[in-house]
């Protein structure tokens, strides 16, 4: 198993970063989506812009505090761990995933891809509360 996390401050209140990361429909600030179904309160998958599907389970839903789901695609399986602290004005997140990848060739690269997609999820996120403006 694999353990990334990525930690970071953002300029916005806990319950506007709440809110965007949440609204899995409203997944047009992700750059690295084509789209997204629900497929009830539970359950949603994510399609990469190649088409690529990852289903997700939510298992914890802390409002404002709390967020956690199983995540499984035909590549890998795992578990993503996201906690969200109110500063003021500012929201720091910390987000974890540990991930196996379900192919021994892969197993070399699932700490990079990790970091380089949890990096591109909050430069997406903190574009997306700058170009929505102050509340």
């Amino acid at each position: 198993m694999t353990t990334s996390n990525i930690k970071a401050m953002i300029q916005s209140d806990i319950h506007r970063v709440w809110d965007v990361v949440l609204d899995v429909e409203n997944y047009t600030w992700r750059s690295d989506l084509s789209k997204t179904e629900i497929i009830n309160q539970k359950q949603f998958i994510e399609y990469t812009k190649e088409g690529y599907p990852t289903t997700f389970t939510v298992t914890v839903s802390e409002p404002y505090k709390r967020w956690e789901f199983d995540m499984e695609n035909s590549n890998m399986k795992g578990h993503w761990a996201g906690v969200f602290a109110s500063h003021g004005n500012e929201t720091e997140i910390d987000f974890t995933e540990h991930v196996t990848a379900k192919k021994i060739f892969m197993k070399p690269f699932v700490k990079s891809f990790l970091k380089k997609q949890q990096a591109q999820f909050v430069a997406d996120l903190k574009k997306a509360l700058e170009d929505r403006g102050p509340k």
